[in-house]
């Protein structure tokens, strides 16, 4: 039976208490983990969020000893039962146990209250779980005792508390903005809140704090920040969920060194705090542009070398087809070069075709180079042999190297030859994930074309200001406009990113008329901003980091379900509490709603 808490209360955690606490009495509450009954004598294991302590329960008389009552008691724990004890901190009695903080020492309990029982959990509470992740989620409750996760959600908040201080500490104010919006669908896709009060019209859950933000600025605030919750509609994948936590951040009168300095000294001392990390500053900086050249990426990951190079020129004339047919319709050659694969085996770099497929390759090109010299290439035949030497030393190809191409549009060789390297490396073992890699991609391209609307589309925000020098070309040439835009990258993911705001109204309005926003269409979507930017705007910039993604990171996970209390699955959906959920039709009355199910949904 469960016992009450009366007039007891908890000294300390389990692994509060050390060598230096022997003699004391303490009482220590918390989950058991095992229990094992030798005859006579009792060892558990006590685990609260700080960590596990040896409890013994021994019958006998004395202050050494537990009643029989509460001997009793003890013969019945069983994994996750809830339990108190209060006893005498000793030294462990064999040997110390190096896997545990509190391996020297161990109480004698004095007595024990049993405060809930458990069922016997549908896995083991234990770090490195082989369960499914599917079993895991749906009883998350339980896997949130797990230590390796508890470590993680508490080392997001140690990350939270340092933002906070330190941005507190540069004259930040923590602002909060509204969760419920006007919808303004540029970008991804918005979730939508219907209101009962007016009919037919809907909120929208914030992508981002973004007009909010500026507005602050417009109102004197200077320096902004928030741990904002954000929510977006599309596709999930490892590192992205569809509500998701920023460190959302706005300043004024800055440019974009000032953003990044400030930032740069955020992340040092969050390193320092939370991972006693020394991250050297300033980062590295690349534009937009030299990080797709080199590492066909705009978040590349430049923990290893394996860099793109550009053969356009020197196989211009080789009678290859495929490379002819890419440069002949405004396409480029590039490869990279994994030193020391050369001898990988034709299965192997099959797998690696077939890979970039997925990217959108129609195959791939080789030239494996054997530790001999000898090479096998999948166009050798379409080369004289002064094309072949020509094409591996412009590679800087040597024996055992092996040697990929991609023929195709920039897009597309950047993406696929992009993600190969990032394959290669993984597969060679060169990706560690305590080595942390930071740097600024800047000066991206301020508009990017959409094949499916087939016009310029804002590849940031429409409220992103182009390079001064940049201007002009709004009225000539809109895709060589770049902006006043910046990502920090750690090792291949974007952590987060900003950008210089536009200030002007002729800017803004400049830029409405190239994304295809009339005048009308502005005030309908941003009228309340650009009302806002009529009475005296600062020149403001701003940034905001992924929180999950950041400490993701940090501590080594391979997604951001493990960093997240209660996370979604691939399908947005949540395996505990089974959402989403129909409602009744009582509430999609008050809503004015009906739901009209499309076919194949009626026949699920």
């Amino acid at each position: 039976m469960a016992e009450s808490m009366n007039e007891l209360k908890r000294t300390c955690r389990c692994t509060e208490v050390s060598e230096k606490n022997i003699g004391e009495t303490v009482t220590l509450m918390g989950w058991v983990q095992k229990s094992r009954n030798k005859g006579g004598i009792i060892f558990t294991d006590l685990r609260d969020r700080s960590g596990i302590i040896q409890i013994i329960f021994e019958t006998g008389d004395g202050d050494n000893f537990i009643d029989e009552e509460g001997f009793a008691k003890a013969e019945k724990l069983r994994s996750e039962f809830v339990i108190a004890v209060t006893g005498k901190i000793e030294k462990r009695g064999g040997a110390a146990n190096d896997n545990l903080k509190t391996g020297s020492i161990e109480m004698r309990a004095h007595s024990i209250r049993i405060l809930s029982e458990s069922e016997v959990p549908p896995f083991p509470i234990e770090a490195d779980s082989k369960t499914k992740e599917e079993l895991r989620l749906k009883y998350r409750c339980l896997d949130l005792r797990r230590p390796d996760i508890q470590h993680n959600i508490m080392f997001r908040s140690e990350v939270t508390r340092s933002v906070r201080d330190f941005l507190y500490g540069e004259g930040f104010l923590e602002i909060e903005t509204p969760i419920l919006n006007k919808s303004t669908p540029e970008g991804a896709r918005d979730y939508l809140v219907p209101s009962r009060i007016h009919p037919g019209t809907f909120y929208a859950l914030p992508q981002s704090p973004q007009l909010f933000k500026q507005m602050l600025m417009c109102s004197g605030y200077d320096r902004y920040f928030q741990i904002a919750k954000c929510f977006r509609d599309e596709d999930l994948r490892a590192d992205r969920q569809p509500e998701f936590t920023q460190i959302d951040m706005e300043l004024s009168f800055v440019d974009i060194d000032d953003v990044i300095d400030v930032n740069e000294r955020l992340i040092k001392k969050l390193f320092k705090d939370c991972l006693n990390v020394d991250v050297q500053i300033p980062m590295q900086r690349i534009t937009w542009q030299e990080a797709m050249d080199r590492f066909g990426s705009d978040k590349p990951d430049v923990r290893f070398g394996m860099e793109l190079t550009d053969v356009t020129d020197t196989v211009k004339d080789v009678d290859f087809v495929v490379f002819k047919s890419a440069i002949e319709n405004g396409g480029t050659v590039r490869g990279i070069n994994a030193k020391g694969q050369g001898e990988m085996p034709r299965k192997k770099i099959d797998a690696l075709v077939e890979f970039a497929k997925g990217y959108g390759a129609k195959g791939l090109a080789y030239i494996a180079i054997q530790g001999d010299g000898t090479i096998k290439s999948s166009f050798a035949k379409f080369m004289t042999d002064d094309q072949m030497s020509a094409l591996v030393k412009a590679m800087g190809g040597e024996n055992g190297d092996l040697l990929l191409f991609a023929a195709d549009r920039n897009k597309i060789v950047w993406a696929v030859l992009g993600a190969l390297r990032c394959k290669i490396a993984d597969d060679m073992g060169l990706l560690k994930k305590d080595d942390y890699r930071f740097l600024w991609v800047t000066e991206f391209p301020q508009f990017e074309w959409s094949d499916e609307e087939e016009r310029f589309v804002a590849m940031h925000h429409p409220f992103t200001m182009p390079m001064e020098e940049d201007l002009p070309l709004l009225d000539t040439d809109l895709g060589k406009v770049r902006a006043k835009a910046y990502d920090c990258v750690l090792n291949g993911v974007e952590l987060g990113g900003g950008s210089v705001r536009i200030h002007r109204g002729d800017i803004q309005e400049k830029m409405f008329k190239c994304l295809g926003i009339e005048h009308d269409e502005a005030y309908e979507k941003f009228g309340f901003l650009l009302d806002a930017f009529k009475y005296g705007v600062p020149p403001h910039a701003g940034l905001a980091f992924g929180l999950d993604r950041l400490v993701m990171l940090m501590v080594g996970a391979d997604n951001i379900r493990e960093v997240i209390a209660f996370p979604k699955v691939k399908d947005a959906s949540d395996l505990m509490c089974e959402c989403p959920s129909p409602v009744d039709e009582k509430q999609l009355e008050e809503l004015c709603l009906k739901v009209v199910l499309p076919e194949k949904a009626r026949e699920e």
